[in-house]
């Protein structure tokens, strides 16, 4: 991976046209390696909060990118919560998960939060309610998705990975635990897209050198 260090200063990729790949300017290293779970693949999380303008904005661009992934490539989302307040969104996002409509849902609760603006994003309880209306739930079981065994353990994952890649914000994108952009660093959505296509074609290069 060193080698991708020196080649980033050098090389622009064709795939990136809009933005000039710059280290330490709209990408970095993230302060520590990062593991992936997908070992056999290069890995692309993007860290989000419900909450968030920006990360709302920033849904078409990267739906429309994840939906066309090479196959060696996979996409994971993970909440971000590096404050307290976010918390009770990182929840939400993964009682969905765990209740298995988080695919249905995750762009329906966006729209409550910053379109309709029916959801206070910082309310648990609401969130609750929302689901179990939305999704015809009972609500004692998604009251339950909130409160089960591994979601603290989830919510500490994600708060060190936020802590690990040395984000500042959301949404960022963390590239194969080892890099990351955003749209603030990158100049927009389509720029931390194609910085994050330049990202991945050169780990690929670096991959096949070993």
């Amino acid at each position: 991976m060193k080698k991708f260090v020196f080649l980033c200063l050098i090389l622009i990729s064709n795939l990136v046209s809009a933005v000039d790949p710059q280290l330490n300017v709209n990408f970095k290293p993230t302060n520590e390696k990062i593991e992936n779970e997908s070992l056999d693949k290069i890995e692309v999380v993007e860290m989000f909060w419900y909450g968030c303008i920006h990360c709302f904005q920033f849904e078409p661009a990267i739906n429309k990118w994840k939906a066309n992934l090479p196959k060696d490539v996979v996409f994971k989302r993970v909440p971000a919560v590096p404050r307290r307040d976010w918390i009770p969104m990182a929840r939400t996002y993964y009682a969905m998960e765990s209740l298995g409509i988080v695919d249905d849902f995750h762009g329906k609760l966006f729209d409550a939060i910053h379109k309709d603006k029916t959801l206070n994003p910082s309310d648990e309880s609401a969130a609750i309610q929302w689901i179990a209306t939305n999704a015809k739930l009972d609500t004692d079981k998604v009251k339950s998705a909130f409160k089960s065994f591994s979601m603290e353990a989830k919510l500490k994952k994600a708060n060190q990975m936020f802590r690990s890649a040395g984000a500042t914000g959301v949404p960022t994108l963390i590239i194969n635990g080892s890099y990351l952009t955003s749209s603030t660093m990158a100049g927009g959505p389509q720029n931390a897209i194609e910085i994050t296509e330049f990202i991945i074609e050169n780990i690929r290069k670096d991959l096949k050198k070993k």
